[in-house]
């Protein structure tokens, strides 16, 4: 089943590359709703306004991920009295694989369920992982497409803060 989804969900964002919007730095980061595991409803930007976001998309048999999220945590430990504040929008998978997922890596920023691939269309993300950095004025200012070091993630979310 991982395999097929491996298989399938790039083909699927990529299909839809057509009609998705080409986000890219210096536009402004669209508005969503999410559900975390626990069921409670997170809005972008309304929850998160006046704060710098990293915003995440991954899925669990995404072979870059898991690393990286540690990574991403590691960033976020350091930055996050800095008010910065990170998403994990998983991308087709459901509730119960997100959860296992996130209690396998132990980190503690949230997951975000978008079991449709809904929010990584309207972000355009055509592979996983993909990361936007959006300012407190909700404006994109760089993303990461694929593979990313530590060092890197630290650069993009200290940029955030000036």
């Amino acid at each position: 089943m991982k395999r097929l989804l491996l298989i399938l969900l790039p083909l699927l964002l990529a299909s839809c590359e057509g009609g998705a919007p080409k986000l890219n730095t210096g536009d402004k980061a669209p508005a969503f709703s999410a559900v975390k595991p626990d069921g409670t409803i997170v809005t972008f930007p309304g929850d998160y306004a006046g704060k710098p976001v990293v915003i995440r998309f991954w899925a669990d048999w995404c072979r870059y991920c898991e690393g990286e999220m540690k990574l991403i945590e590691n960033v976020y430990q350091r930055q996050k009295n800095h008010g910065l504040q990170v998403l994990a929008i998983n991308a087709g998978q459901d509730r119960e694989t997100v959860v296992a997922f996130m209690r396998k890596i132990g980190v503690s920023y949230p997951a975000l369920l978008d079991e449709k691939s809904e929010i990584a269309r309207r972000y355009g993300v055509v592979g996983l992982p993909t990361t936007y950095f959006v300012g407190a004025d909700g404006v994109v200012k760089s993303k990461v497409v694929g593979e990313a070091d530590e060092a890197t993630f630290e650069r993009h979310a200290q940029e955030l803060s000036r």
